[in-house]
């Protein structure tokens, strides 16, 4: 019996290249790690004429070789440091010419800032869905407020900032600052307090601004609490922010009912221009002066139209002379009357004036309405005057003329009594005929004896 031989079957050997090796190796640890965020010291940093950055990102136990490119480094929002810890998101990967292990950075934060970030992103999310930021529920701001409630510091910029602009554009305007921490741990609370008490004052406030100076995300974190936002959200009264500079956005800033750049833009916002104040009273008093001059006018026609219409000077003059002094009073109630709206109006503006400070404005603004008051009521009384005096002239033009003054002369008027003719000639009458003779005070019964021709 033959014993069967064996052969032993040597696998077959599998070459590649080292480059191909690295290559695989690459994909197989970029595919099995998706980015993820780490956190670490910077050290070895180092930044070549390509404008990418390279350096090392360890702990107390391990460090690995990292890269940011320049399409990515060109976002950073800080310069890195040496010793600085940071927070990067990396994609991990290979080097395949010297087959290092490393890390590709898209994006890298310092660490305490970037926390920061996170809460800020995850917070704003949240309210956003909630509604907080709906244009919708946002209030108006007034046109011309009355009273400002700023939250702010005392010791700050802000506080001076917006009084400057104000006391530029609007001085009457009241300002109420309740002062506040705007930094800190203490901050958030304060601010959220103060814009309840804002609410709750007696006083009507029309607008609340709420700022502070421009600083660093870590600077400005309490304008990002959420007791801020929905304090903010619950006022009654509109509300301004101005947190920062143009470029810093809170989530104070999206609940608010309007973002201003700075806290002077705020106070531009909520002030009118007393120039253009200014100019509404000019146009107002033009209005005024226009209306009673056409009122004035008007009464001019009619007094016209009623002296055309003028009958008998006898019968007339009376009852015109009534009528004229009539309208001549209600001209003068109507002017009265109007005079006293203006004043009623006048005196309810400069009451409002003087509850509002600065008092020297209003008392300017008084002493003008006063002049202006003084001449209507001095033209009133000399358009009343000529009235009057031309009325008289009339009166004493219709006596010349009317027959009565003729018979207070000593002339009389014969008229036959059957048909009432004036006798005009000796032809008209003979002996026997009885005439009425009228005389300026009653009249005579007489009979002719003889009519005669004239010699």
């Amino acid at each position: 019996m033959k014993t069967p031989t064996y052969r032993s079957k040597m696998p077959e050997r599998t070459v590649i290249s080292i480059s191909k090796l690295n290559r695989k190796v690459k994909q197989l640890i970029e595919g099995g790690f998706p980015p993820l965020w780490v956190e670490a010291e910077l050290s070895n940093l180092s930044q070549p004429s390509s404008g990418h950055l390279y350096f090392t990102l360890k702990d107390d136990k391990a460090q690995v070789r990292c890269a940011m490119f320049k399409g990515r480094n060109r976002f950073l929002q800080f310069t890195p440091k040496a010793g600085e810890r940071v927070m990067a998101r990396v994609q991990v990967s290979l080097y395949e010419n010297r087959g290092d292990f490393q890390l590709i950075v898209d994006r890298m934060e310092a660490a305490g800032e970037g926390a920061l970030r996170q809460s800020f992103e995850q917070l704003k999310e949240r309210l956003l869905q909630e509604g907080l930021f709906d244009a919708e529920l946002k209030q108006e701001l007034p046109t011309m407020p009355s009273h400002i409630v700023v939250i702010t510091s005392s010791t700050g910029a802000v506080v001076h900032d917006i009084l400057t602009v104000l006391e530029r554009r609007f001085p009457l305007i009241r300002v109420t600052l309740i002062p506040v921490v705007v930094q800190g741990s203490l901050a958030a609370q304060q601010i959220a307090d103060a814009i309840e008490t804002a609410n709750q004052l007696t006083e009507q406030v029309d607008a609340i601004i709420v700022g502070r100076g421009g600083g660093s995300l870590e600077d400005l974190w309490a304008f990002n609490e959420e007791v801020v936002a929905r304090a903010i959200f619950h006022s009654d009264i509109p509300i301004v922010s101005a947190i920062g500079h143009e470029v810093d956005i809170t989530i104070a800033d999206y609940v608010a009912d309007v973002r201003a750049p700075t806290p002077s833009a705020a106070a531009e916002l909520l002030s009118p221009d007393q120039q253009e104040v200014s100019q509404w009273f000019a146009s107002i008093e033009q209005q005024l002066a226009r209306a009673m001059t056409e009122r004035i006018q008007e009464e001019q026609h009619r007094t016209d139209w009623l002296r055309a219409r003028l009958r008998h000077p006898g019968e007339r003059l009376s009852e015109q002379s009534q009528r004229i002094d009539e309208l001549e009073l209600r001209l003068t109630q109507s002017a009265r009357t109007t005079i006293k709206t203006a004043q009623l109006q006048l005196t309810g503006g400069i009451a409002a004036l003087q509850q509002h400070n600065p008092a020297h404005h209003v008392a300017r603004r008084s002493d003008q309405l006063q002049q202006l008051m003084l001449r209507l009521k001095r033209q009133m009384k000399n358009e009343i005057s000529h009235h009057k005096t031309r009325l008289q002239n009339v009166t004493q033009n219709l006596d010349i003329v009317s027959p009565l003054a003729t018979l207070s002369r000593g002339y009389s008027i014969v008229a036959q009594t059957e048909n009432g003719e004036l006798v005009r000639s000796h032809q008209q009458v003979k002996p026997g005929d009885k005439l009425t003779t009228r005389l300026a005070e009653g009249s005579l019964e007489c009979t002719v004896n003889r009519s005669l021709p004239t010699q």
